[in-house]
């Protein structure tokens, strides 16, 4: 699997987690809810009971008395009176009926939510054990990213090491200054870098703190070439694309002698057989190209890549001229 593969299961996974925890959290708010829901059903019961209770025994007693409820109603001295009975007695009965229905409904709905809160809990379960399953998920895959990317580190570093150790062993084995083929061709001197590393860039500031800075230093070491003045687009296209800003000037020296000596108009790269119409054009186009196809940053991949017939050379002379700007 790739690191790119890697990289994509662990923020899979991740997300994965996220959202079975938000669904868990949500079931808990949930069933929390219920619960209290429950609490005031179960709270109302007893007086529903006992006016339920109530009820039947006024219901019975009006069954049972029903000669004596004939009575009452014939006793009635006029019609008003006679209606008041009826009016009495129907309320009796519909309040009784009443406390019934209220109690059978109370009871119905603390059932239904007692049902609802077990299936809940039941879904809170399953999402626990997916979240569960989803964090280990995300822990295993970035734990294998982490292993990967120390293994290409140790490896990219062993690469470095020897590449600038073989320049130097070329530079020392010879009485005059060693010199290889570049990709464009032409011939460079072979360079090692003083530490093996140049300085990180900082990407906290801003804009145009960015480019003044790192304009300035450009134009210091490309005084007097025909790149000369250029030091902004190289430091404006390096913030653009996310590209470490003496990368291409540095290759610029290495291929070209800083445009000096060009094999395509305006190509002070060896960039394939490319040409431009204008050095601000050109710096954008090798800028981009820096970008999208080595990642923006010097490493000996991006050397191999880049000049296969003299990676080691290359690769160490670029970096020493970097370590200049």
């Amino acid at each position: 699997m790739t690191l790119e593969d890697l990289q994509q299961q662990v923020q899979e996974s991740s997300q994965a987690y996220d959202e079975a925890n938000g669904r868990v959290t949500d079931l808990q708010q949930q069933i929390s809810d219920n619960q209290a829901r429950i609490d005031a059903l179960e709270a109302q019961l007893p007086e529903q009971r006992e006016k339920a209770s109530d009820s039947i025994r006024t219901l019975y007693k009006m069954q049972q008395g029903t000669s004596g409820l004939i009575e009452l109603i014939l006793s009635s001295e006029d019609f008003n009176d006679f209606v008041a009975v009826i009016e009495y007695l129907d309320i009796i009965q519909s309040s009784s009926s009443d406390a019934l229905t209220k109690l059978a409904a109370t009871q119905k709905e603390l059932d239904s939510t007692r049902d609802a809160l077990a299936q809940q809990l039941t879904d809170a379960e399953a999402e626990a054990q997916a979240a569960s399953a989803a964090l280990d998920q995300a822990v295993a895959a970035r734990t294998a990213l982490e292993d990967q990317i120390a293994a290409q580190a140790a490896a990219e570093a062993a690469e470095r090491q020897a590449a600038i150790q073989a320049a130097a062993d070329a530079a020392a084995a010879s009485a005059s200054s060693s010199s290889f083929t570049t990709e464009s061709g032409n011939s460079a001197p072979v360079e090692t870098p003083s530490d093996g590393s140049a300085a990180p860039v900082d990407w906290q500031s801003n804009k145009d703190s960015f480019v003044a800075g790192w304009g300035a230093r450009i134009d210091d070491y490309l005084a007097g070439s025909p790149l000369a003045g250029y030091g902004a687009t190289f430091a404006e296209a390096a913030w653009n694309y996310g590209v470490d800003p003496r990368f291409s000037p540095a290759i610029s020296f290495v291929e070209s002698s800083k445009g000096r000596y060009c094999f395509s108009p305006y190509n002070a790269w060896g960039w394939g057989s490319s040409s431009w119409g204008s050095w601000s054009e050109a710096i954008w186009a090798h800028t981009a190209g820096l970008a999208s196809g080595y990642g923006g940053h010097l490493t000996y991949a991006a050397a191999k890549k880049y000049c296969p017939p003299n990676a080691d050379f290359w690769y160490s002379t670029v970096l020493a001229e970097m370590e200049r700007i």
